[in-house]
């Protein structure tokens, strides 16, 4: 019997349920998967790694191997106001809570934030993570919170809010002076230094993000574009995520803001839009044609009650639709496979179709189409990719019978179920713990930082142990 070669990797998962994601969408039950240095070099069944000799072995029976997540859209420094802001619609929300909160927070309140939010982040399966982060925005602060991404272990983006000049929708919309806090030039000059100062194509870049199509003044969202072309970088906004928007903005120019993008020749595949709920049928198609993407947050939509995004529709038309958390203020938990299954329940509940969304392809949002909309080497198990692997273990009472895998993984698992999170070919996290930062030391300066910029913030009346339902705090406010 002819020898078999021995090949050397260094690190090698072998007795898992191995599910690639590829282009065949291959599944080997046992498989394996070999990595050397920051890349996978061999996916396949534990018969044909046999020949691998690895400087770490780990032994995955009764667990499954995935893609990491790559989460499309978050607000990493919110995560000091997490249980806030409960029973508002989005107008409210914001004007009462999210805007006073992102003008009281300071430089190391977001850092620790942006901290702890990765941290949960990297223990729930999580290796990329797009970061739309608006306060504070100045360069130390920008540049801080994507030093704490890499820092943790995982890669990605950091999409620096850009807001500029007061418009006329701002001022209806009520928005606080004290979020204006630089001019049109100063917005871009800091975005430039910023983006200039991560390089394009290091672990954790800085995009430009125009904060909302609404309420940000026209010609600097075209200048963020430009900026973001220059750079051949992608940026980020949010788009339609309230009702009302849409209106709001055909009353002010006289077009809905995604056929605006469109003639304006500002849609594109470096094009990143959040939320897209309220578009109609023409602006989803102006979203296929030119190739632009779409991050879906099936937990932060329904909190706020902002409506449910039409996937069916998106995925028809070509958009390319990403999975995100959006920050522990509305989303709560960086939990991808609450969003997973949330994705598929808010489709099926609103088409009435059981056969409108399944748990493969909440699967590929997750992780597939995520690294595309992120443009990142990742999102599949395959020769060449990115090493960024999560192993889950399956070996739990809710997790038992296991009759088909990617059913288990996004209707009965969750984040606590992640045994083990690598990143670029990094352990970042094992055996309970992150393994790059101490946890215990952030999780207690978050708890102390928090307490002070509630107080700061004058946010005694959000954090009462119980509000009750009469209180007006959720009160809508039309605009």
């Amino acid at each position: 019997m002819p020898r078999v070669p021995v090949k050397e990797c260094d690190l090698l998962l072998t007795g898992g349920s191995v599910l690639t994601i590829d282009d065949e969408r291959n599944v080997f039950d046992p498989g394996a998967v070999a990595i050397t240095g920051d890349r996978i070099v061999a996916v396949g069944s534990v018969d044909d790694l046999s020949g691998y000799r690895a400087k770490r072995t780990v032994n995955c029976a009764g667990k499954a191997i995935i893609p990491g997540f790559v989460d499309c859209h978050n607000h990493l420094f919110q995560s000091l106001a997490r249980g806030l802001g409960e029973g508002m619609s989005i107008v409210p929300w914001l004007n009462q809570f999210m805007w006073p909160y992102g003008i009281a927070i300071n430089s190391e309140e977001a850092r620790i934030a942006a901290t702890l939010g990765a941290i949960e982040a990297v223990r729930t399966g999580t290796t990329a993570v797009i970061d739309h982060h608006f306060a504070p925005t100045e360069l130390e602060t920008t540049l801080a919170v994507a030093s704490t991404i890499e820092n943790v272990g995982m890669r990605g983006a950091v999409a620096r809010g850009i807001v500029g000049q007061k418009t006329e929708v701002a001022e209806k919309r009520g928005l606080p002076d004290g979020q204006f806090r630089y001019s049109s030039e100063e917005e871009l000059e800091i975005t430039r230094a910023c983006i200039e100062a991560r390089a394009p194509g290091s672990k954790v870049e800085v995009w430009p993000a125009p904060l909302n199509l609404v309420y940000v003044d026209q010609d600097m969202v075209r200048r963020s574009v430009e900026l973001a072309e220059e750079f051949d970088i992608r940026w980020h906004t949010h788009c339609s995520e309230g009702r009302r928007d849409p209106d709001s903005y055909l009353e002010a120019y006289g077009i809905r803001p995604v056929e605006w993008l469109y003639q304006e020749g500002l849609l594109g595949p470096n094009a990143m839009l959040a939320h897209a709920i309220w578009l109609d049928d023409l602006e989803i198609r102006r979203l296929g044609e030119t190739g632009a993407g779409v991050a879906h947050n099936p937990i932060a939509n329904p909190y706020l009650a902002s409506g449910a995004m039409k996937l069916r529709n998106m995925k028809a038309q070509g958009v390319v639709v990403g999975i995100g958390t959006d920050g522990s203020s509305c989303g709560h938990r960086q939990d991808m496979f609450e969003c997973m299954k949330q994705s598929i329940f808010i489709q099926r509940q609103q088409t009435l179709d059981p056969t409108s969304a399944r748990c493969e392809e909440a699967l590929e949002l997750a992780t597939r189409e995520g690294a595309l909309f992120a443009g990142l080497e990742s999102g599949v198990l395959a020769p060449g990719k990115l090493a960024d692997v999560v192993v889950v273990d399956l070996n739990k009472p809710h997790l038992k019978p296991l009759h088909r895998t990617v059913a288990t993984l996004v209707y009965s698992a969750r984040g606590s179920d992640v045994d083990m999170t690598i990143a670029g070919g990094e352990i970042i996290y094992e055996d309970g713990r992150c393994t790059r930062v101490e946890e215990e030391e952030v999780m207690r300066e978050a708890q102390e930082r928090a307490a002070h910029l509630v107080k700061r913030a004058k946010f005694d009346h959000l954090s009462v142990p119980w509000i009750l339902a009469d209180s007006g705090l959720g009160t809508e406010v039309k605009q």
